[in-house]
C-alpha cells in the first residue's frame, strides 16, 4: 500500500512497484482524475482517503485488505505542507491538520501494519532533508516529519524479530509540483547547482531509492535514514 499515490513522488513509486510486480493499493485525497489515470495505466487500486480522518483511514486498511493477498510493502509518502508561515502565525487548526496528516496516520498505518504484514515484509516512510537542515518557517512540516523518523527506529526494533524491515527515505529537492508552487525559479537553480550532481532530483530518484528497500536486496538494511538527496549536504 502507497500513500498518496496520485502524483509527484508517491505517483513515481506507484510505477515503479508495479512495474517490479507488485499489486498495489494507493490513496489520494483530491485529486481523483489524476488517480484514476495513475489506476489505468498501473493496474493499481485507486482509494480516496483523507489521511487526517480516523474514518477514512480506517476504510483505507479495510480495502487493502480486501484487495491484496497479503500485506507484504507499506509506503507513507502522503503529507501537506502549510508552505512557508512563521511560527507565530500558525493557527491551531494548521498545527492539528498537519499532525493528523504527516503524523498520525504514519503512526496508525505503522500500526496496522505491525498487525497484518506478513513475516519478511517492509515498511518504508518518506521524510525531508529539512529534518537536518531546519528551513525558517517550516516548523510544522519539520516537527511532524521528525516524529515519524523516531517511530520507524523503535518499529524497526519491534518487528525485527519478524524479519520485517522499517525504513525512512530523507528526499532532497525534488521536481514536484508541490516544490515548484512553493519556490520562484532562481531558488530552484541555486538548490540545484548545490548538489553534487548538479540538478533536482526527479520522482523518479526516490521511487528507485523505495523499489530498493521494499525488495530483498535491502534484508540486511533496518531503522535507517537514507538521504537521497544529490549529494546536496557533501
Amino acid at each position: 500500500m502507497v500513500t498518496g499515490g496520485s502524483r509527484g513522488i508517491g505517483k513515481a513509486i506507484v510505477e515503479r512497484l508495479t512495474a517490479d510486480g507488485a499489486e498495489v493499493v494507493f490513496c489520494y485525497e483530491r485529486s481523483a482524475e489524476a488517480a484514476e489515470q495513475v489506476a489505468k495505466e498501473t493496474g493499481a487500486h485507486a482509494v480516496q482517503a483523507d489521511l487526517g480522518s480516523r474514518e477514512d483511514l480506517a476504510r483505507l486498511f479495510g480495502e487493502a485488505e480486501s484487495r491484496l493477498p497479503g500485506l507484504d510493502i507499506l509506503v507513507n509518502n502522503a503529507a501537506v505542507v502549510l508552505g512557508q508561515k512563521a511560527m507565530a502565525e500558525i493557527t491551531d487548526e494548521e498545527y492539528d491538520r498537519v499532525f493528523a496528516v504527516n503524523t498520525r496516520s504514519v503512526y496508525l498505518a505503522m500500526q496496522w501494519a505491525a498487525r497484518v504484514m506478513r513475516d519478511g515484509g517492509r515498511i518504508i516512510t518518506i521524510s525531508t532533508l529539512n529534518t537536518k537542515v531546519p528551513a525558517p518557517a517550516l516548523t510544522l512540516y519539520c516537527g511532524s516529519k521528525g516524529a515519524v523518523e523516531q517511530f520507524a527506529k523503535v518499529a524497526a526494533r519491534e518487528l525485527g524479530g519478524r524479519g520485517i524491515t522499517v525504513n525512512v527515505v530523507s528526499s532532497g529537492a525534488t521536481d514536484t509540483d508541490m516544490l515548484r508552487g512553493a519556490n520562484p525559479p532562481e531558488a530552484l537553480q541555486q538548490t540545484a547547482a548545490m548538489t553534487a550532481l548538479q540538478r533536482l532530483g526527479q520522482p523518479d530518484d526516490i521511487a528507485s531509492v523505495v523499489a530498493f528497500l521494499a525488495g530483498p536486496d535491502s534484508r540486511w538494511i533496518t531503522g535507517q535514514n537514507l538521504l537521497a538527496a544529490g549529494g546536496l549536504l557533501v
